[in-house]
């Protein structure tokens, strides 16, 4: 999981390392030829172009520097934790929703994925099934008790049993 993200976020240093290292130099230049930089548009957008691809260039560096002290074997193997998916019911809407917890880099709300950095994330890591959670929303506080859990370890598994029935299979 953490090694699609890695490679998703390396992807797009690269990108901008390239910019910084060709694109934005060119730009420049051509501004500086335009003449007077005090009101050249030119120039001061590409300014501020070279200082947010340098402030993003930072801010990656410093996820993938995070990403990669995450060590899958301590992930909990019984409770909610990142890559996990868990069946909630919640008593507030009185229905039953299903949220997978991933990196923020592959939350997608609509799809029921889930940042562990998020409001729900946050209150339903380390519960284990039959715990509740408490979480505070804008609106007001929600309880959300867990019905089902299966943890990245369990797909791990379940693949891993998949692999060897069609191996067999084969044979």
């Amino acid at each position: 999981m953490t090694e699609e993200i890695k490679k998703k976020l390396r992807d797009e240093l690269n990108t901008l390392e390239h910019e910084l290292a060709f694109d934005i130099p060119r730009e420049l230049k051509k501004a500086v030829a335009l003449g007077d930089l005090s009101e050249n548009a030119e120039y001061h957008t590409a300014k501020q172009r070279q200082e947010y691809l340098k402030a993003r260039v930072r801010q990656l560096g410093q996820r993938l520097a995070d990403l990669s002290l995450v060590n899958m074997n301590n992930i909990p193997k019984d409770k909610v934790g990142l890559g996990s998916t868990v069946t909630i019911f919640d008593s507030t809407k009185n229905e039953e929703m299903k949220y997978e917890l991933v990196a923020s880099e592959q939350s997608d709300v609509a799809a029921g994925r889930i940042s562990t950095t998020s409001p729900i994330g946050r209150a339903l890591l380390n519960k284990k099934v039959g715990d509740t959670a408490t979480v505070v929303t804008p609106g007001g506080s929600r309880e959300m008790e867990i019905l089902k859990l299966s943890t990245m370890h369990d797909l791990a598994e379940a693949k891993l049993d998949a692999d060897e029935q069609a191996k067999t299979k084969a044979k």
